[in-house]
């Protein structure tokens, strides 16, 4: 006899099963559940697994130093905080870009002078800092003699702009290196005598201070409200190998757009480029076009391929592997709104632009998985191993719910990613993983009501809303009242609040409650209902969900108020049963990968 415990980490919650083994028999003796510490797939989730374990076996009433293996699950990260971002067109003021991503720059560094052609630098600039403007007139010789002389005369030259394709040429005779970007196209067009900034990267690595808004600012000593103008800069910038940024006094730069840009889907046998601009629609069509995906990215300079990079970097930077080797497995592309401000507006006035949402997720990674057994397994001093893919494991757990058979569907709907698995009457399983699940519907809540509280559109996610008409009585948003005997909140009065847990939150938002609650509704319909009928069409052999019978809902998500009933609504239409799962009978529809990881336990 021994005792395992099955661990599920998810995106938002690490889930466990304690078992004990006789044999052949297993019997699950508790659960346990905590936040998820770090992004999913990282060893930062250790933390979050030891929490989960030891209130596991707080319920048992048993040891740690009892247990024998522990069987974590493969995870596949959907980093939410860094990848679901809205992708829209941006206004820049105040400040211009040059020399995007040229294929050689020369030299390596950061550098910040004041913009100046070669040919203008003289001796009232010793001591001064100098980013040296080359034009195509000035051979790559000349310009680096030049530039020899005047640094040897003591002028900081921090680097140089050459119009162009001299980069190499000219730090490779240069006797004290610096970042230099070439190639740029409309050299005229740089502003003179202004503060400039540059920066070039390693070969092989991309800037990280250019495409950081704070570094921006650290350079160009900028106060907050100056650093928010110049976030969009940052983000098109992500995953460059050089880039300039240049400030200039108002009204010299006129207004320009950084595109939404397009997004490149690569699959195993077709690949597709996309226009941001055409809308989630055509996206996702592309999407499924190209299914099996291998990779995604976006076109670099432009508000997707930053976004796109910055999932490939966070993810290399956690997992120490090199950006290239990140492929992104998967996206979930929306059509929603954002507030922008009016340019010129006198009263804060905002307008509403269309934008996309965009969540993407990473490939799983098993080599990564047992990075963090072995660190589980070197912190416990007790075996660790990956025990298998969490939607098969989801449906061994599924299977404990009472009243289920084979065969079955389930939808795992979690945090970050949404799963889909079926299992055969013989026992075969067949699963997928897709973007974009809870988090991602935050977000788009958040966004739409330009709320800027990620905290505050979790909550008006997760319950219902009500108006406030007097003291004594609230109109629920379903068109009930309900009358208090005592006097409601004065805070509370003429608001739309959200009854959260007994209590009433009063929102600080202008919009009347028919609003909000399309607002929170269309964003659970674009995601969970839309991911739903997605997955079911990739793990249902014929492709058609209409032969699928029985549906079971489970993960975090399926404990929300509304989901269950607007994808079984939807399922409905294609004649399938679905319904909330109850994993052995106890759980609701949490706990069912731990569950499945415990259970499928055949004696490692």
């Amino acid at each position: 006899m021994k005792l395992i415990i099955g661990i599920d980490i998810g995106n938002a919650t690490t889930e466990s099963t304690l078992a004990e083994v006789n044999g052949k028999d297993i019997r699950v003796l508790s659960s346990g559940i905590a936040k998820t510490t770090g992004i999913k797939g990282t060893k930062e989730n250790v933390k979050g697994v030891f929490s989960s374990l030891n209130e596991a076996f707080k319920k048992a009433g048993r040891d740690i130093s009892e247990l024998s293996l522990v069987r974590i699950n493969e995870a596949a990260p959907v980093i939410g905080d860094v990848a679901m971002e809205t992708i829209t067109e941006t206004i820049i003021t105040e400040s211009t870009m040059i020399g995007h991503n040229p294929t050689t720059p020369g030299g390596a560094g950061i550098g910040v002078g004041i913009s100046t052609p070669i040919e203008k630098i003289d001796n009232t600039m010793i001591g001064k800092e100098i980013v040296a403007l080359i034009s195509k007139e000035i051979d790559f010789q000349e310009a680096a003699n030049i530039i020899n002389m005047w640094v040897e005369r003591g002028v900081e030259i921090k680097g140089a702009i050459a119009q162009k394709d001299d980069a190499v040429l000219i730090n490779n005779r240069l006797n004290r290196k610096m970042p230099i970007v070439d190639e740029v196209l409309y050299f005229e067009k740089i502003p003179v005598n202004m503060l400039t900034a540059l920066e070039v990267a390693e070969k092989g690595k991309v800037i990280s201070m250019l495409s950081n808004p704070y570094g921006i600012a650290t350079l160009f000593k900028l106060n907050s409200e100056e650093t928010k103008m110049i976030v969009p800069i940052s983000r098109a910038l992500i995953g460059n190998r050089s880039a300039v940024v240049i400030k200039t006094p108002k009204g010299d730069v006129k207004s320009r757009v950084i595109p939404a840009g397009s997004i490149h889907i690569a699959g195993e046998s077709k690949n597709r480029d996309i226009p941001v601009d055409k809308g989630a629609e055509e996206i996702m069509e592309a999407l499924e076009v190209c299914y099996p995906v291998t990779d995604i990215w976006g076109e670099k300079g432009t508000n997707a391929g930053g976004m796109l990079e910055k999932v490939r970097i966070v993810m290399a930077q956690l997992t120490n592997q090199d950006p290239k080797n990140i492929n992104i497995q998967d996206l979930l592309a929306v059509n929603t709104f954002v507030p922008k401000k009016v340019k010129g507006g006198i009263a804060e006035e905002f307008s509403m632009e269309n934008a996309i949402g965009l969540a993407a997720m990473v490939k799983a990674d098993r080599l990564q998985m047992e990075m963090i057994a072995n660190d589980l397994q070197e912190k416990l001093q007790k075996s660790v191993v990956v025990g298998g893919v969490e939607a098969e494991m989801a449906i061994i757990g599924a299977l404990t719910t009472p009243g289920t058979n084979k065969p079955l569907a389930i939808i795992d709907m979690g945090a970050g990613s949404t799963d889909a698995s079926v299992i055969t009457r013989d026992g075969k399983i067949a699963s997928c993983h897709l973007a974009g699940a809870g988090n991602m519907v935050t977000m788009l809540i958040d966004k739409e009501l330009g709320l800027g509280n990620f905290d505050l559109a979790e909550d008006i996610k997760k319950y219902p809303l009500a108006k406030v008409e007097s003291l004594f009585h609230i109109r629920h948003e379903d068109g009930s009242v309900q009358f208090f005997d005592e006097p409601l909140d004065p805070k509370t009065f003429a608001r739309v609040v959200i009854l959260k847990e007994g209590a009433m939150i009063p929102l600080e938002l202008d919009e009347p409650i028919e609003k909000i609650k399309r607002v929170r509704r269309d964003a659970k319909e674009k995601v969970f209902v839309v991911n739903a009928v997605r997955a079911l069409k990739k793990v249902t052999p014929s492709g058609n969900i209409r032969d699928i019978e029985h549906v079971v809902l489970v993960g975090g998500s399926s404990l929300d108020f509304e989901v269950p009933q607007m994808v079984t609504d939807k399922l409905s239409y294609y004649g399938v049963v679905a319904g909330r799962g109850n994993i052995r009978g106890v759980e609701g529809p949490r706990n069912a990968v731990a569950t499945g990881l415990a259970l499928s336990y055949e004696g490692e």
